[in-house]
């Protein structure tokens, strides 16, 4: 099992700007196990967006995924993974930190003969272009991922690269696609059920942040050789120590209730998730948008207006020890930070003693891996001279089954922070908001009046500017 580790933002440890740990785990236990409690009463039913709980248990998916994988072995260079957000991050953080470190950049059997994978996740056209620059569209397997099948950017690069598939490979260019989408509804389920695309599911009542382990995020994985069956294998062991309901004994409720009471009673409301791995360079990215889009409320389940929402900072150790580090410790004191540390890497380094009479021949001798792990722990004490609170996770090495564990901690601690904080974790109605502005500035029917609207507002803006 991973482990937490919270001493460091015991007030035993840092004074006031810690916590009782003692005291606020009495306090709030019996909340802690109602909120377990509901959380698993309710992950089955339609509409409380609890279905990503059930994920680990979708033998079906993972059939058909691991089957679809084995029909296209060997056909393909290189698999394209068309998405944005929960769509793409997902994938993308476990596909870096699974495989061999520069995976695009090793040759077929370096790869074990399977493909290079790339994640186009934003809309930037030097990027796109440089990108089908690179790549042989023939021997390339396109994964576009959209539930809705009309999120503009997904759609907008899939048409694109559609199009050139079309002109390379004639009508023969459908075997070189795959869409994962809504089982019945929405355009990208039109198009495939017209032009015969193979197709996996997005679930209902599975938001795309938290589909990481559905066809999201198990397909791509798949289709580069990731040992799928050891994700599942670590969710359910997760799922099922989370379902503990006494909170010492559950290190999700314990992670959640520290963040919501040093938020809360201590206004610390920065979270930065800093691991010690560039394989896990990405995580952050992935916890980023889980954290931000699913406890940012302006309203909470009342109704009340109450403007919510920890901020979550990405960094990264230990190069940002020499970048941020100095803001963390006398900066002001708004901050939790989590590091991520890997007990054991999959190589050991070892540092030659070729400058034996100078100022750095300590080194030699010694391993990379130690001075790894020497960094992390001079971070953490600093920050506790500095009365900075801050929480170690302990992965035993970096595999499928640990950071499926990671990744479903996350997850569960984000669904009951949000019971904590009184609001409702799977909606997103200021990104509703923005897209169906995206969507009329771009000239979609239907959103005329809001076109209108927005114009309006731009040009009023720039009069009270002057700007006119």
């Amino acid at each position: 099992m991973i482990k937490l580790d919270y001493t460091n933002v015991s007030n035993n440890i840092i004074g006031d700007e810690g916590l009782d740990i003692e005291r606020i785990f009495n306090e709030y236990a019996p909340r802690i196990q109602e909120i377990i409690t509901n959380l698993n009463m309710n992950k089955d039913k339609p509409g409380y967006w609890l279905q990503w709980m059930n994920l680990g248990y979708r033998e079906e998916t993972v059939w058909y995924v691991k089957e679809f994988a084995a029909m296209v072995d060997g056909r393909f260079d290189n698999i394209l993974v068309l998405g944005i957000g929960g769509s793409s991050l997902g994938g993308l953080a476990l596909s870096e930190a699974l495989l061999k470190p520069y995976w695009n950049l090793l040759d077929k059997e370096q790869r074990d003969n399977f493909p290079r994978i790339f994640f186009l996740d934003n809309i930037d056209p030097d990027e796109i272009s440089g990108l089908l620059n690179i790549l042989d569209l023939k021997k390339t397997l396109v994964n576009v991922i959209t539930k809705s099948g009309s999120t503009a950017e997904t759609m907008a690069q899939f048409m694109i690269i559609k199009d050139r598939m079309h002109e390379l490979l004639g009508d023969d260019y459908r075997k070189n696609i795959v869409a994962t989408t809504d089982k019945q509804a929405g355009i990208l389920r039109q198009l495939a059920n017209e032009e015969g695309y193979k197709t996996f599911v997005v679930p209902d009542d599975v938001g795309g942040r938290f589909s990481v382990f559905s066809a999201v995020g198990l397909l791509p994985l798949a289709l580069v050789g990731i040992d799928i069956d050891e994700i599942i294998r670590g969710i359910k062991l997760m799922d099922l120590t989370l379902k503990n309901t006494d909170i010492r004994k559950n290190i999700a409720a314990q992670n959640a209730l520290i963040h919501f009471l040093m938020d809360k009673e201590k206004g610390k409301y920065i979270s930065v998730m800093m691991p010690y791995s560039s394989k896990l360079k990405y995580f952050p990215d992935w916890y980023a948008q889980l954290w931000a889009e699913s406890l940012g409320k302006a309203y909470n389940k009342e109704g009340i207006e109450i403007h919510n929402g920890p901020t979550p900072l990405k960094a990264r150790g230990v190069t940002d020890q020499y970048s941020q580090m100095q803001l963390f410790n006398e900066g002001k004191n708004d901050k939790v930070i989590t590091f991520i540390r890997v007990n054991e890497f999959d190589n050991e380094l070892m540092i030659p003693n070729i400058f034996e009479y100078t100022g750095v021949n300590y080194l030699g001798g010694k391993t990379i891996n130690r001075l790894m792990n020497a960094e992390i722990d001079a971070a953490s004490v600093t920050f506790c001279d500095y009365k900075r609170p801050n929480l170690t996770i302990s992965l035993p090495r970096i595999n499928e089954y640990y950071l499926a564990q990671l990744f479903y901690l996350y997850e569960i601690q984000t669904a009951i922070a949000g019971e904590l904080y009184n609001i409702d974790a799977f909606s997103q109605p200021s990104t509703e908001h923005s897209k169906d502005y995206t969507y009329a500035l771009m000239d979609r029917l239907g959103y005329e009046e809001s076109a209108n609207e927005l114009r309006e507002k731009i040009a009023k803006n720039k009069e009270i500017m002057g700007l006119n």
